[in-house]
């Protein structure tokens, strides 16, 4: 049986999860995403602690061979990024760190595979980001309808239902609010952080 609060978090994964399949219902199925293809898994992205929080409990389900692989990629990632950011070894918390700071780091580490991804696949498919959650659904900017990755170089005007749009600010709200209750109840301090981390026991 899982503890409470993983259960808390897994509650608002699936909402996340059901807010996608009608998003991408919505959409009228001309999302380019599908089985096989991992742009979206190359290169470093910040996460939540409630995402580490359910990666680390993901890598605990896998056989010890595959989870030490996973720790392995981690630990030279996170080796790397603090070499050339040293502050990250003190503090991997990013919450006040400058966007453009943030994106030259991104682009510095561009080619970085995402440590669970193994043989083109997620082995912590369950456990998950939310990011990775809401992956291929476009964006919109001011009306706009943009492509939510490279892959997708060109789509067609369609624009989600308002409702949906309401619906993923309440979702973002909700996981706002389990964030700042973690950090009360854990005396922790921010709540972003690099991708790598969140496979290690350290940053939950």
């Amino acid at each position: 049986m899982e503890p409470p609060r993983a259960s808390v978090i897994s509650s608002i994964f699936d909402r996340v999860d059901f807010w996608f399949l009608r998003a991408r219902a919505a959409l009228l199925g001309r999302i380019p995403c599908g089985k096989g293809c991992f742009h979206c898994c190359i290169g470093p992205f910040t996460i939540t602690r409630l995402d580490a929080e359910a990666l680390y409990r993901g890598i605990q389900r896998l056989p010890v061979a595959q989870r030490l692989k996973i720790e392995e990629t981690a630990l030279r990632q996170t080796a790397a990024t603090e070499a050339a950011y040293p502050c990250l070894a003190d503090n991997p918390i990013l919450d006040d760190w400058p966007d453009s700071k943030t994106d030259e780091l991104m682009v510095r580490f561009a080619d970085w595979p995402c440590p669970a991804l193994q043989q083109g696949s997620c082995a912590v498919y369950e456990f998950r980001p939310v990011t990775c959650r809401t992956m291929g659904i476009p964006t919109e900017t001011d009306g706009m309808v943009n492509g939510a990755c490279d892959v997708q170089t060109s789509i067609p005007v369609v624009h989600l239902p308002h409702s949906l749009r309401v619906e993923e600010d309440w979702l973002a709200d909700q996981e706002a609010r389990l964030l700042d209750t973690a950090r009360k109840e854990r005396s922790l301090e921010g709540d972003e952080l690099l991708l790598p981390y969140g496979f290690l026991p350290e940053s939950g």
